[in-house]
C-alpha cells in the first residue's frame, strides 16, 4: 500500500475518499448535500450541473473545505427578489456548515478566501436553477463579508472541480452538456454518466 488515509474530522466519516493513482493523492469525493474540511494533503472533488460548490480555504493555516448544494425550487421566490432567494434555508446551510468547520478546525476568518464554481444552465428548456444559485451564493458572501476570490460559473456546461485545501489551488474541467430527459433525472443521473465521458476539454486553473 502506497498511501496512508489519515483519521478525518469528526462528522466525516461518511465522505467517500479514494487514491487516485495518477495523482498520487488522496480525492475526498463529495455529492449534493455533502461538504468536506481537512487539513491533510488531499484533493476534494465533485461534479457539478446547476448546482454550486464554494471552496473556503485558509490558506495561512493550510485547511480548507468545500460545498455542493442546490436551492430547493421555491415557486413563490422564483419571481421574487434576492431576498427571498434567501429564505431558502439550504443555501445558508450549506455555507454555515463550511465557514463554521473550517474555523473550527483552526482557519482564522479574517483569512478566509472563497471560489465558487457551477450553476450552469443543464437544458435549456428549464428555468435557469443555475442562476438562482449563483445569485443566492453570491449575495450569503457579500452580506457575510466574503469577497470571491474567482469564479467559473453558469454558461451552459457541467463541470468538474478539484479542490487542494492545503494550497487553495482549484481545477475546472468543463463537460459536454448533458440531455436527460426529465428534471427529476437530471441532478442525480449526470453525477455518473458525465464521470463515464471521455472529454477532451482543457483543465482551467483558478
Amino acid at each position: 500500500m502506497h498511501h496512508e488515509f489519515k483519521p478525518v474530522y469528526p462528522g466525516f466519516e461518511n465522505i467517500k475518499r479514494y487514491w487516485d493513482r495518477s495523482r498520487k493523492i488522496v480525492v475526498a469525493k463529495i455529492l449534493p448535500g455533502e461538504f468536506y474540511v481537512t487539513k491533510q494533503r488531499e484533493v476534494i472533488s465533485t461534479v457539478l450541473g446547476s448546482c454550486i460548490s464554494a471552496c473556503v480555504y485558509d490558506e495561512v493555516m493550510g485547511i480548507g473545505g468545500m460545498n455542493h448544494f442546490m436551492l430547493p425550487i421555491n415557486k413563490a421566490a422564483a419571481l421574487g427578489s434576492v431576498e427571498d432567494q434567501l429564505s431558502c434555508r439550504y443555501g445558508n446551510w450549506a455555507m454555515e456548515f463550511l465557514i463554521n468547520e473550517v474555523i473550527k478546525n483552526g482557519g482564522n476568518r479574517q483569512n478566509l478566501k472563497v471560489k465558487l464554481f457551477g450553476g450552469g444552465q443543464i437544458i435549456k428548456t428549464m428555468t435557469d436553477v443555475g442562476e438562482g444559485n449563483i445569485r443566492f451564493a453570491s449575495t450569503y458572501l457579500k452580506q457575510e463579508g466574503f469577497s470571491i476570490d474567482s469564479h467559473d460559473v453558469g454558461g451552459p456546461w457541467p463541470r468538474k472541480v478539484l479542490f487542494y485545501p492545503e494550497t487553495g489551488k482549484a481545477q475546472v474541467k468543463k463537460l459536454r452538456s448533458m440531455h436527460n430527459d426529465t428534471i427529476q433525472q437530471r441532478e442525480n443521473k449526470y453525477l455518473h454518466e458525465i464521470e463515464e465521458q471521455d472529454t477532451h476539454t482543457d483543465i482551467e486553473l483558478f
